[in-house]
């Protein structure tokens, strides 16, 4: 089942993303990792910020999640994340074409550049890379991060999202 998160749900939420984000550790940089990946203040934060959480359970337990923030003439897909005994099971494509069927406006994912198994999952469910002048500047305006995430991470668009 797939369902809105609730503030009830935010520690469940942190634990998928901390989980999950351990395979990242060794394959990010080392600058950029934190243990754990997502302090819980950092959650709340990105969810103060606008960031709505959908979670699709298995036996009544969340176990996996995937954010979704409007920014007016698009949707950014945030965090998605499934905890790792239960990946590759269908779980993020699920969550995903859930998120997808919300709302038509063009869809961005950002990424790191050096997560490939993310970057294929989004390629296999139809999005593409941009172009990495395109990615730079879409970081800069819809998402808040430092530039040293911006140098090393990349942003896929859906078939909605047209250059400008």
């Amino acid at each position: 089942m797939i369902r809105q998160c609730t503030h009830d749900d935010v520690g469940d939420i942190y634990e998928i993303i901390n989980d999950s984000a351990q395979a990242y550790k060794g394959i990010i940089p080392d600058d950029r990792w934190h243990d754990p990946y997502m302090p819980l203040v950092d959650l709340e934060n990105e969810i103060a910020d606008g960031i709505v959480f959908w979670g699709i359970e298995e036996a009544g337990k969340l176990v996996g999640v995937m954010g979704i923030q409007d920014k007016i003439e698009v949707n950014l897909i945030r965090h998605a994340y499934v905890k790792t005994s239960l990946r590759k099971k269908g779980a993020g494509t699920l969550l995903l074409d859930h998120l997808e069927a919300l709302d038509s406006k063009p869809i961005l994912i950002g990424t790191w550049a050096k997560a490939t198994w993310a970057i294929k999952f989004y390629q296999k469910n139809g999005y593409r890379l941009v172009t990495r002048e395109e990615k730079n500047r879409l970081l800069k305006t819809y998402w808040n991060i430092p530039d040293r995430q911006v140098e090393t991470s990349v942003v896929l668009a859906n078939q909605n999202w047209e250059t400008p």
